[in-house]
């Protein structure tokens, strides 16, 4: 008998079996698709030689997870590349507002704002691992520091409230934190999403918004090349429907959505918790578009060109219109579009002098839609000419991505909507969120807090409590 199964290799289900693995046990990864990687796999999606990263793209997590620091990246191989300008954030008349590495320079740059820029993000930058230790917990057992809680806590009020606008005088900076709020795909003036740009904007100063060398596949392999050293073994094109499909396992860890718990063991699960599993609130959903490009993007705005992500969307203003819009259910005729250009920092992306370009836009659950021609307005709106560099192009709608990966449920790339009460209660109202009433069965997926990002932890908080309980292992601390 096996002593434990994990099924998805995904980051979590990655990390899940690793801290299983070096706890000495023998465990297996059954893996649906042809290749591990769930959100992190890269592949040549549009023409030969142009690599693309298929869902994740830019790292600031996997720096900042205590699991990926310490299983050392940088020692299996993986080159975290640092884009001189972790993100930037175009506006109309050829300006932007740039997040640099260095907390200064950036200050420097937002003029009137640079102060209040300061006076927000100096307290976070200043205890980042703190602050990532209980962002990145499994918001049971906070880590208990009363300075980094504070400064948090009063910045989440002011920044997820009507409060938001009032330390801001000019148009850059408060745009600036919108569009990195707005990665939470909700209307950016919540507590949840406050907390998702605060978050990520601390670590564009802390850590960098990194881009591995070669893709994300780069992160994932490594971790299976680990896991494949310590004797476990990965199973691809293996499906689990039911769980009555594996070998007899101590430990069964899932690294699925909510719906995907339901379709393996629903038959199996008190009425209660299936209940609350069908109760779960999926979120918006992403049409991710990849691009092909005979040159670098032609941005007016110095500086963009620098710059590993950008947020491409205008005013606050207009972003919460957007992301109002989406969440309503409607297709926003200017949407909130996130672009990553490898390029920047990695020259293996494409062949020599061409460029890949990775974008989403924010669409409504489930929306058929491909919106490529919005995508690119936005882009031309920024950076006129970037039509005619276009070689070709790969479009994702938001249906497809739930046909390409069952978590992404009705093209939800973050496994559920980023609420208040979800990212304390993901996926069920239970002081414990990754047991479930079966023996041995365990949930590890983005789904579970601490929620989305390439960070392993949502495995590494259910593998830690699987050695406790099924194996009597007290897990090393991290």
């Amino acid at each position: 008998m096996t002593d434990a199964i994990v099924v998805g290799a995904g980051p979590n289900g990655l990390a899940a079996a690793l801290v299983l693995a070096n706890a000495g046990l023998q465990v297996e990864i059954c893996e649906a698709a042809s290749t591990i990687g769930g959100g992190a796999r890269t592949a040549e999606l549009t023409l030969p030689g142009f690599r693309h990263d298929v869902c994740s793209a830019a790292h600031p997590m996997a720096l900042a997870s205590p699991f990926l620091r310490a299983f050392d990246l940088a020692r299996h191989g993986v080159e975290m590349l640092q884009p001189p300008v972790a993100y930037a954030h175009p506006l109309d008349g050829g300006r932007a507002g740039l997040a640099w590495r260095d907390l200064d320079r950036t200050v420097e740059g937002l003029g009137r704002d640079g102060r209040a820029w300061k006076s927000l993000f100096g307290p976070l930058v200043d205890r980042w691992q703190r602050l990532s230790g209980l962002a990145l917990s499994d918001q049971r057992h906070i880590p208990l520091d009363l300075r980094v809680m504070a400064s948090l806590g009063l910045r989440l009020v002011e920044q997820g409230s009507p409060l938001w606008n009032l330390r801001f005088r000019t148009q850059a900076a408060p745009a600036m934190l919108t569009g990195v709020s707005s990665h939470a795909s909700s209307p950016p003036r919540a507590l949840a999403p406050a907390g998702v740009g605060l978050m990520l904007a601390t670590l564009a100063h802390a850590v960098g918004w990194p881009i591995p060398r070669g893709g994300s596949q780069a992160i994932v392999d490594a971790m299976a090349a680990e896991f494949t050293r310590l004797g476990g073994r990965i199973f691809t094109d293996h499906r689990v429907r039911k769980l009555s499909d594996l070998p007899r396992a101590r430990a069964v860890l899932l690294d699925v959505s909510p719906a995907g718990l339901l379709d393996i063991a629903g038959d199996e699960l008190p009425s209660r918790y299936a209940r609350r599993l069908r109760a779960f609130r999926y979120g918006t959903a992403a049409c991710k578009v990849d691009f092909a490009l005979s040159g670098p993007v032609p941005w007016t705005a110095e500086g963009c060109d620098q710059a590993g992500t950008l947020h491409v969307i205008g005013s606050r203003e207009e972003a919460l219109a957007a992301e109002r819009e989406v969440a309503a259910g409607r297709h926003a005729e200017r949407p909130y579009v996130l672009v990553v250009q490898p390029g920047v920092v990695d020259e293996t992306r494409a062949p020599k002098g061409h460029h890949t370009l990775w974008t989403y836009a924010h669409v409504p659950h489930d929306s058929p839609r491909d919106v490529s021609e919005a995508i690119i307005a936005q882009i031309e709106r920024f950076a006129p000419g970037f039509r005619d560099l276009i070689l070709a192009k790969h479009v994702r709608t938001a249906r497809d991505q739930a046909r390409h990966n069952p978590n992404y449920i009705g093209g939800d790339i973050g496994g559920g909507a980023l609420t208040t009460w979800q990212l304390l209660a993901r996926p069920a109202p239970r002081w414990d969120p990754y047991t479930t009433p079966l023996r041995g069965v365990y949930i590890c997926s983005a789904s579970t807090p601490p929620g989305p990002g390439v960070h392993g932890m949502s495995g590494v908080h259910a593998a830690r409590r699987a050695l406790r309980r099924r194996f009597g292992i007290e897990p090393p601390a991290i």
